[in-house]
C-alpha cells in the first residue's frame, strides 16, 4: 500500500540478483516510489499546478523489449518475432531470457540503426554486433537479442507496477549518448561554425569537450523565467568519452562524483559546452551529483533537476544491471525522506537502445530522429498507478512538461524563445507527440 507521507518504500529481493535482506549496502536493493495520491483536484484545477518539481535521471543504452519486453499489458516481444541470423555460425537467433547481470550490447550510431532495421525486417541486430565498435569485437553478440524479466530488473519492476510505464518512448535521436544528451537538453545536436547560434547545422557527429555549442538550450528559457534549475553530474573518469564497453569506473562506488561547476562538458553532461549557460552565469548550477540526495532529503531541489550516474551505476554495457537499480535506488530514497516528495514528478529513462533488440520500427522525423524504444518509468504521486503509457514519447515530451509547467508553454523555437537559431524544427509540436500530463491521476 501507499504511504500516506507521499512516498511508499518498497522492498524488492530478486534469487536472479543474489540479494539478502532489505536495506544494507551491498544487499537487497530497496526502491522508493513516489506514494499516496493528492486529493482529487477540483475540475477546475490544472492537474499541472500539482507538480512543484521535475527531475531527470537518465541511465544508459537499453531498449524497451531488452528491459520489458514481456511486462504485463504492453507492447512487448510479439508472439512470432523477428529471426536475427548469426553470420558467423549461420543460426537463427530469436529473442531470449538472459539471466546475466552483464551484458554487452551492440554499436548504436545512425548507421548501426538502419543495419539493424534493414529495410523493415529488423534481422540485422546480430550482424550489427558482430561487425564490431571500430576493431574492437563484441564478446557475446548474440546477447543484443537476450531480454531480461523482472526476476533480474525487481526495482524497475516495482516501480512500473507503482506508477506509469509507458511502451511507445522513443529515443529522441537514432545515435549514441552523446547525442542523446544533448537532444535531452537543447531537443538538437549541431556543430556551430562559429558563436553565432544561426551557423549552426544538424551533425550526429558531436565531440563533448571539443565543439562550442551556439545554439539554444532549455536553460536559456528557464534563466529567461527565472526558474531554478540544476544539472547534478557524477563523475565519468578520463575525459569523459565513452569507448565501447569502457568500464571507466569499475568497482566505484554511486559516490564518485564530477567537479561540478568547474568539469568540462561529458558525453553524459553537455551543459558546459552551451554558450547560453555560460551568457547566462548559470555554470554554477551543474553540480557534483552526490548533492542530489542531500538536496531532496533537506528540500532544496531547484524546480527543474537533470541527474547523470557515473558508469558504475548506469546500466551500460558491460556495467551490472545491479549497479543501475542501487543506483536509482540511492537517488529516491532521500527524495522520500524530504518535503519535497508529495510535489516531485520523476522521469526515469535509458537515453538511446545501445544496439539491443526492439521490435517497433521509429518513425523518422527529421535527421536526427527518432530511434528504437527505451523505457520511461513516470513516478510520482500525482501519477497513475499500475498505468501503461501507450502515447508517442520522447524526450521532447520532458521538454514540453518543462514548458508546460514552469515557462507558460513558451518553447524552443528559433521564432518565438528570443535567441533564434538555425534548428530546423519546434520538436514539441510535432504532430502526435503524447503529452506526460495525460499520466497524472485524479
Amino acid at each position: 500500500m501507499r504511504s500516506s507521507t507521499g512516498l511508499a518504500l518498497i522492498c524488492a529481493t530478486a534469487l536472479a540478483l543474489a540479494l539478502a535482506a532489505c536495506g544494507g549496502a551491498g544487499g537487497a536493493v530497496t526502491t522508493s516510489v513516489l506514494g499516496n495520491p493528492h486529493p482529487s483536484p477540483s475540475p477546475s484545477q490544472n492537474p499541472l499546478s500539482r507538480i512543484q518539481h521535475i527531475v531527470i535521471i537518465e541511465l544508459e543504452n537499453r531498449s524497451f523489449d531488452s528491459y520489458f519486453g514481456t511486462y504485463p499489458g504492453v507492447n512487448g516481444i510479439p508472439p512470432n518475432p523477428n529471426c536475427n541470423p548469426d553470420p558467423k555460425t549461420g543460426q537463427c537467433i530469436l529473442p531470449w531470457h538472459n539471466t546475466n547481470l552483464i551484458n554487452y550490447g551492440g554499436p548504436h550510431s545512425t548507421s548501426d540503426m538502419f543495419n539493424d532495421i534493414d529495410g523493415g525486417k529488423l534481422d540485422g541486430f546480430i550482424k550489427s554486433a558482430e561487425s564490431g565498435f571500430g576493431g574492437f569485437q563484441d564478446p557475446s553478440p548474440d546477447d543484443v537479442m537476450g531480454y531480461h524479466t523482472c526476476a533480474e530488473l525487481p526495482v524497475y519492476c516495482n516501480l512500473a507496477a507503482a506508477n506509469t510505464l509507458a511502451d511507445n518512448h522513443f529515443a529522441a535521436s537514432n545515435t549514441w549518448s552523446a547525442i542523446a544528451h544533448l537532444y535531452l537538453v537543447s531537443a538538437w545536436s549541431a556543430k556551430c561554425a562559429s558563436s553565432d547560434p544561426m551557423s549552426c547545422a544538424y551533425s550526429g557527429n558531436v565531440t563533448l569537450g571539443q565543439n562550442d555549442l551556439a545554439w539554444t538550450d532549455i536553460t536559456w528559457l528557464l534563466h529567461k523565467h527565472n526558474v531554478s534549475w540544476k544539472f547534478y553530474a557524477f563523475k565519468l573518469a578520463g575525459n569523459g568519452q565513452l569507448g565501447p564497453f569502457n568500464r571507466q569506473n569499475d568497482g566505484e562506488e554511486p559516490s564518485g562524483e564530477s567537479l561540478g561547476s568547474g568539469a568540462p562538458a561529458t558525453d553524459w553532461n553537455p551543459l558546459p559546452d552551451f554558450d547560453d549557460v555560460s551568457q547566462d552565469g548559470e555554470l554554477a548550477n551543474i553540480v557534483p551529483g552526490g548533492n542530489f540526495p542531500l538536496d531532496a532529503k533537506a528540500g532544496l531541489l531547484p524546480s527543474v533537476s537533470w541527474v547523470t550516474p557515473s558508469f558504475w551505476g548506469s546500466d551500460h554495457p558491460a556495467e551490472s544491471i545491479q549497479g543501475g537499480q542501487t543506483f536509482v535506488t540511492d537517488m529516491l530514497r532521500p527524495l522520500e525522506k524530504g518535503p519535497d516528495a508529495s510535489s516531485t514528478i520523476v522521469l526515469l529513462t535509458w537515453d538511446e537502445w545501445g544496439g539491443f533488440y526492439d521490435h517497433v520500427i521509429p518513425i523518422q522525423i527529421d535527421q536526427g530522429g527518432y530511434g528504437f524504444r527505451t523505457p520511461l518509468i513516470i513516478i510520482g504521486p500525482m501519477v497513475k498507478h499500475g498505468f501503461i503509457d501507450h502515447q508517442l514519447l520522447t524526450s521532447d515530451s520532458y521538454l514540453k512538461l518543462i514548458e508546460d509547467r514552469f515557462l507558460g508553454g513558451d518553447r524552443l523555437d528559433p521564432v518565438t524563445d528570443g535567441r533564434p537559431d538555425s534548428r530546423p524544427d519546434v520538436r514539441e509540436t510535432q504532430p502526435g507527440l503524447g503529452d506526460i500530463v495525460n499520466d497524472l491521476g485524479p
